[in-house]
């Protein structure tokens, strides 16, 4: 028998037993409230891979979370897709096997045909599909008309529910800041953002409270603005617990090719410390970081840096060089330790895909919890800097002073919310990533 042909509740009925004896234990689901929540998902598209993909399945079947076997706890009753790419959808499919009801808009998912909200918490997945881009060349992923779709709806409820969005808040700032400030207004639980900060740090790092960062730099291998956002929110997941807690920025600018290597030269950004971070990820020197070539079976983008100027003093970069998907490293330099902190971020195994179980379980945390895990607020300092960094790219990369990012916010402990690497010991590099509905691999 085929356990992913049967739904949730008959395959955790015929094998839990065998699925607990191959994993040793399961984590229960959280909370006083034994009632299941019901969650509407609103997409761009169901596809292989996409961000819908890899987040749902995690609701749809049981996932590894530090290596325990987990089930959400949650249903997912509805769907709004965007988008149903011929050949290559997965939504119908996908709606059928689940019984999921597929709704032609984003009121009737919420209100489950009804008139009213039905449901306890909201997905809005606004990433993949074929969307327009703006004169910088950035993606107009529908996430603002998702979220006032949204929106109307709790307000014409007088009712409202967590919501997670996910990456980015907006393509334009003032969109963003609109979506932060209506949430405050209506009070409800908003969690957006990057699944690679909860990833597995290989070396360990954990900075110690309060620390007095007084530079850092994040790496990242992808191409500009989609990458970017992840690096982004790989160093402000980690220069946020400084002393004092985050302030905002004042400034940013983007630079490519030679000139990002002369910035270094001046003093700009701290080379030693991208070094630090790469030696990190690779346990090894790799020689000039301005040479630094990868095997080219993948788009190799010229290296670029954003250079950041925190409200506080604080330097960051986050630099791209190389050209695999799944790098992401980090170091920083703290004040009176000669030594620079560094780290990277695993992934897992099947390129990026596993990044998605660990978000999954923090998103299933906000919806039961009623509480983000971490502040809003770092995504929305987070869409404002990747604004800057592209419009400096656009303005002959000049500096783009940014008054408007003065977002403050102090940081919440989210370790638990973290994947440690203990799922990393079941499903291992050697085995083949699966196709369709199945986040756990063979079981």
């Amino acid at each position: 028998m085929n356990p992913h042909r049967l739904n949730r509740r008959e395959w955790l009925a015929t094998a839990g037993a065998m699925s607990l004896a191959a994993c040793g234990s399961r984590s229960p689901v959280t909370g006083a409230d034994t009632k299941r929540p019901r969650v509407a998902a609103i997409i761009t598209e169901f596809t292989h891979r996409s961000h819908a993909h890899v987040i749902l399945e995690n609701f749809l079947e049981p996932y590894y979370f530090n290596g325990k076997l987990t089930e959400s706890g949650i249903d997912v009753v509805s769907l709004y897709v965007d988008q149903f790419p011929a050949d290559r959808d997965m939504a119908r499919d996908v709606a059928k096997q689940y019984g999921i009801k597929i709704y032609p808009t984003i009121a009737e998912a919420l209100q489950l045909g009804g008139s009213e909200l039905a449901v306890d918490g909201v997905l809005s997945i606004g990433e993949h599909g074929t969307y327009p881009k703006t004169d910088r060349g950035v993606i107009m992923y529908p996430r603002k008309r998702f979220f006032d779709e949204i929106v109307a709806v709790f307000r014409q409820s007088g009712r409202v529910v967590p919501l997670f969005s996910d990456k980015h808040l907006s393509f334009r700032w003032d969109w963003a800041a609109e979506m932060a400030s209506v949430a405050r207004e209506l009070k409800f639980p908003f969690m957006a953002g990057s699944s690679v900060p909860l990833a597995q740090r290989r070396p360990p790092l954990e900075l110690p409270d309060q620390a007095v960062i007084e530079e850092a730099v994040s790496i990242h291998s992808g191409p500009p603005e989609v990458y970017d956002f992840h690096g982004l929110e790989v160093l402000q997941s980690l220069v946020e617990s400084r002393r004092g807690g985050e302030t905002g920025v004042s400034e940013i600018q983007l630079l490519e090719g030679d000139a990002v290597w002369q910035a270094a030269a001046d003093g700009r950004w701290n080379y030693a410390l991208a070094e630090a971070a790469m030696r990190a990820e690779t346990g090894k020197e790799v020689g000039r970081l301005q040479d630094f070539i990868e095997p080219a079976d993948r788009m190799q983008h010229p290296a670029h840096a954003i250079l950041i100027k925190y409200r506080d003093g604080l330097r960051a970069t986050i630099l791209r060089i190389g050209n695999v998907s799944t790098r992401w490293c980090f170091a920083c330099r703290l004040a009176g330790k000669p030594e620079p902190l560094a780290t990277s971020f695993y992934v897992g195994p099947w390129e990026n895909r596993n990044l998605f179980k660990a978000l999954s379980h923090a998103i299933q945390t906000h919806i039961r919890e009623k509480k983000a895990p971490y502040p809003v607020e770092r995504t929305l300092l987070v869409t404002g800097m990747l604004a800057a960094a592209m419009d400096s790219r656009f303005e002959q990369h000049n500096p783009i002073a940014t008054p408007h990012l003065n977002v403050s916010y102090q940081p919440r402990d989210f370790r638990a919310l973290r994947e440690m690497g203990a799922s990393w010991k079941i499903i291992t590099e050697e085995m083949p990533q699966p196709r369709g509905i199945n986040p756990g691999g063979p079981r």
